[in-house]
């Protein structure tokens, strides 16, 4: 019982302790707006670099990263699954499924990743989006404050899973509005980037 108590309580302090770096850096790119994780990136727009050339190897080089680090994140494959980010009136949607229905194995993995990722954005930890872009996404800081007003439902699809996330607060609708923007644009899903009834 007594190593098990251990487990947990390290566990629970490396949380805490991914949880205080993800907030020094999003402090540190807040202090130096010039500093970006991403050369394509600042303040969630992208940015002219000297060539297209060069524009088109960053760009390309942090999705790789994106991918790369989502599969380790995420535990299924991003190639063979497909995310949606959707902007909601009143919120949003995350919806991630396989690409053949067949794949079981992916499927199953989208599951219990999306039910996680909805109770930890339900407890305001958002570890995950950090670790997948390497920087905290837009929004994040208002979703943690407001977490208590801000629900999030985990649904089964057919292929896979969705999280929707709705709120009656005006402020915490913008920062989701934000936050599924970023991942709109990070992952490359082609979604629209506005509000869908």
């Amino acid at each position: 019982m007594k190593n098990y108590y251990s487990s947990r309580n390290i566990y629970f302090l490396a949380v805490a302790a991914i949880f205080a770096i993800a907030i020094a850096v999003y402090a540190q790119q807040k202090t130096d707006k010039n500093e970006m994780s991403c050369p394509m990136m600042k303040n969630g727009e992208s940015q002219t670099l000297k060539t297209d050339t060069d524009n088109l190897s960053n760009h390309s080089e942090h999705h790789a990263m994106v991918m790369k680090n989502g599969e380790k994140e995420m535990g299924f494959s991003q190639t063979e699954t497909t995310h949606h980010f959707l902007i909601m009136k009143d919120g949003g949607t995350i919806q991630v499924e396989v690409n053949n229905a067949n794949d079981t194995e992916n499927r199953n993995k989208i599951r219990k990743h999306l039910a996680e990722i909805a109770q930890a954005f339900k407890n305001g930890i958002f570890t995950t989006p950090f670790a997948v872009h390497g920087k905290v996404p837009p929004g994040v800081l208002i979703m943690e404050q407001l977490k208590n007003k801000i629900q999030y439902t985990y649904q089964e699809t057919e292929k896979g899973a969705l999280i929707r996330i709705s709120t009656d607060n005006q402020q915490a609708s913008a920062a989701i509005h934000d936050f599924l923007k970023f991942q709109i644009k990070d992952h490359q899903t082609g979604d629209p980037t506005s509000v869908e009834n």
